[in-house]
This record gives C-alpha cells, structure tokens and sequence, in this order.
C-alpha cells in the first residue's frame, strides 16, 4: 500500500529531492556563484516534471486515503504551474545577478514553494490542502524578502506574512468548523454528509471562512490588500513569481474545495463566488486606472483578472470549471510575457517602472513595441488575440449556468479595463518624446516576449489544443 502511495506522488517526492540536494549543492560548493547553475538545472528539472506528468501519467488514482489525488485536473494544473515556474525563473535571473541580488536560495525557494503548489492541487483532506497551502506561503513569504537591503522589499515580505498569517487563520477556522460538523476532514466524506441533506449552519459558516482564506491567495477583492503593496516592493522577478504559477494553484484548489468537498451545495458557494468575482472585477479595474507604476498595475490587473476567473467558477459546472482552466493558461501565458518585457525596462542600467517612461518607444524599438501592444490587447480582451476567447469562454459559462447578469457585469469591467492598457499603448505610440529606455534585454527575456505574443495571435487556431484537454480535467472534476 505504502509503495503505490508513493509511486503516485513520486513527482512531488522528485522535486523535493531535488530542492533539497539543490539547496546541499549551494552550501558546499560556492554559495551565491552557483545560483546561475541551479536555476537553469531546476528550470530543466521543472520541464522534464511537466512533460512527465503530461504525456506519462494517466488514470485516477488516490494516495493516503485519499489525502492526495492525482487526476486529470490535477495533472493539467501542474503541467501549468511547472512551466510557468520554470519560464519566471530563467527571464529573472539576468536581473537579478546584475544588481547582486541573486542568491542560490531564490531557485530552492521556488522549488520548494512549487512541491507546496502541486500538493494543493491535488489535495483531497483538508489537512493536506492546509499542508500544501502553507508550504507554498512560507517560501513566498521569504520570497518577498530576499532583498535583506531594501525597505521596500523587507515591507513586502513583512505585509505578506501577516495577511498570510490572517487568512490561514480564516482558513484554519474554516477547516476545524468543518471536521467537526462533518466528523471527517477529507473531502470524499464531506461530500457523503452533505449528500446525505446534512447541509448544517456550522458547514456553512465552515464553507465560507474557507474561501475567505482561499480568497486571499487569489487576491480577491475584498481580501486583495496585500496585492499592490507586495508587487510594488519586492524584486521584479518575484513579482513575476507570484503573478503565475501560485494564482494557478490557488485557483484550481478553490475549484477542488468546490467541487470535491461541497459539490451539493452548489448553490451556496456560487453566491460568495459571484459576488467576490464582481468585486475583483471592478475594484481592478476602476483602481488600476489612476496607476503610474507599471508593477502596480499589474497588480490591480491580476486582481481583475482573477474575478473573470472566478466568473467561470461561480458557474458551478464542469463548462465553467473548463472555462477557468482555459483562462487560467491565457492569463499566465500573457503575464510570462508582459514581466519579461517589465524586468527589461531600464534607463542608464537602474530599473524604471513609470509608465510614462515607455513614451515614443516604438520609435526606438519597433518589435518589442509591438509584442507589448499585442500582450496589451490581450490582457484587455481586444479580439482577435486569445485573450477576447478566454473572456468569452468564461463569460459564456456564465450565460449557460442561468448568470447572464454576471456574464454583463464582466462586460462592463472588460471595457472599463481596457482603458489602462491601451493608455501604455498610447504612450509608445503616441506619447511625448523623452528620456529613451535602454534598449538592452538578454536573450531569455527576448524570446519570452516574442513566443507569449505570437501565441497570443497564433492561438486563436486552436488555443494549441489545451481546450480539450481542459475538458477532460472540468469533466473529472465535476461528476
């Protein structure tokens, strides 16, 4: 038993292997001189991990007593967060050196934080989503940090911690209010209870300090505060980091929780979802409009964008769940891209992150002007790029589970978003000349922006295949 226990998780127990002789490599061969090494060698190692768990895993199987759950969703999600793990890591490292901020523990954080991604995923107990959840937070939280000389980093990480710490209490609460109306923490035995038409006021206070906690690791509005703040102050490609891979794993733990553990109270938790998506909505779009810090708005843009996420999610069905797995690779897709363009923007080699300093930049660099332009229809939702059919599969989730409203106010947030992102193509475009960006940027960081924008026009094809491969995860999921 124990064997084929591990045999299902051995893609985690890999990695932590890996994380682990990684971090003894740095201790006993030259510290900070080796981080360059380690980061390719994780990179490589977190590819090798996608391709595995993509083309050589298959069937549905539990560990544990079904504590972890390795399916067809949870393979998808972490095909997702591995390679965008693997993509922040390499376009982050020529910044990072450059300004001596590079350390040979930012590759085994990220390592370490990604093992806590994938068990989130896959999670099917309460106690392992809570495992999985803080593993993932505590090596983000030195993350935010890791620049020990700068306030504004040591203020991110510190913010970081202690909403951190608020919303695992939430969380925490949520959980033992469960167990103990429930009278069992993993997921197939609360679904029996609730199927059972055991749907007590203590589960659903249970539910709802569930997401509440949950909620704060999508930054969702009314619990995204940490947001602007934690982007803005630490290093650009923890930025990066953060803006993918763990909005992945949030995510489809949110869809798991929903759909594993409180699928007959459906019509509870499509409520809170709905609301908290048109908050996120239009609180990021609406704040982001009065940003002159590009990271800053990154990050109210990122809090937009996980409410169209939760748009399909509210929906409450295997086509909304697909429709969020479908958004989640777009959106991630498009922030690989747009931080690669961002960690490159420089003037005399110091880094520059006002808007305003992308005036007249086409006329310098055409191409890259260009890439950005496309990244920004994009993000915007401007068809025909892959963006505008992320949105509309999300949105028409929404019409076909009965929420035309919601599908509407996420119309009327898309067209107030787009004014943000078409103001940074105004001022490449249109702007007034001035001080030029230093047109300087390393080949990993060149060729990211270029391959995310071209998928963002090539996609529309056939969105590279991965609609029926999401199909096939929402339909394991919601059963």
């Amino acid at each position: 038993m124990i064997s084929a226990d591990i045999s299902i998780v051995l893609p985690e127990i890999a990695l932590a292997i890996f994380a682990f002789g990684a971090l003894m490599f740095g201790v006993y061969t030259g510290k900070d001189r080796t981080a360059p090494l380690l980061i390719w060698l994780t990179a490589g190692f977190m590819v090798a991990l996608a391709f595995w768990l993509g083309v050589g895993a298959t069937g549905n199987r539990e560990a544990f007593g079904g504590m972890f759950v390795n399916d067809a969703f949870a393979r998808f999600a972490k095909v997702m967060i591995l390679l965008s793990a693997a993509a922040v890591l390499v376009m982050g490292q020529d910044y990072m050196q450059r300004r001596d901020m590079l350390r040979f523990e930012f590759p085994v954080l990220v390592s370490l934080s990604v093992i806590g991604m994938m068990i989130m995923v896959s999670a099917g107990d309460l106690m392992a989503l809570y495992m999985g959840l803080e593993l993932q937070s505590l090596a983000l939280y030195v993350l935010a940090s890791i620049r020990r000389d700068h306030a504004k980093s040591t203020e991110a990480g510190l913010k970081y911690f202690m909403l951190g710490a608020l919303s695992s209490g939430l969380l925490l609460y949520g959980a033992s209010l469960t167990y103990g109306f429930a009278g069992t923490t993993v997921f197939s035995g609360i679904i029996t209870t609730l199927q059972a038409g055991d749907m007590s006021l203590g589960l659903l206070f249970g539910l709802v300090f569930l997401l509440t906690g949950l909620a704060f690791k999508v930054s969702a509005v009314p619990f995204h505060m940490w947001t602007p703040d934690v982007y803005e102050g630490a290093p650009t490609p923890v930025t990066a980091v953060f803006a993918t891979a763990p909005k992945i794993a949030a995510m489809a733990l949110l869809a798991r929780l929903a759909h594993d553990a409180f699928g007959p109270a459906v019509g509870d938790w499509t409520q809170i979802l709905a609301v908290l998506a048109v908050l996120s909505m239009f609180l990021g779009s609406i704040a982001a409009i009065g940003q002159r810090d590009i990271k800053r708005l990154m990050a109210y843009s990122s809090i937009a964008h996980m409410g169209y996420a939760l748009v399909g999610l509210a929906a409450g069905t295997a086509g909304g769940v697909q429709a969020m797995l479908v958004y989640m690779a777009i959106y991630v897709t498009m922030n690989v891209g747009a931080f690669a363009f961002i960690l490159a923007m420089e003037r005399d080699g110091r880094p520059v992150t006002d808007i305003r300093s992308l005036n007249m930049y086409s006329r310098h660099e055409p191409l890259k002007a260009l890439a950005l332009l496309v990244l920004m229809f994009s993000l915007a939702g401007v068809p025909p790029t892959v963006g505008f059919f992320g949105k509309l599969y999300v949105l028409r989730a929404a019409v076909e589970a009965d929420m035309t409203w919601l599908a509407i106010a996420g119309v009327i947030a898309s067209v107030i978003g787009a004014y943000y992102y078409l103001r940074i193509v105004y001022f490449m475009y249109f702007g007034e000349e001035g001080e030029t960006l230093d047109r300087r940027m390393p080949p990993v960081q060149w060729g990211l922006l270029m391959a995310s924008a071209a998928v963002m026009i090539v996609g529309v094809v056939n969105l590279f295949g991965i609609d029926p491969l999401a199909a096939v995860a929402a339909q394991t999921l919601v059963r």
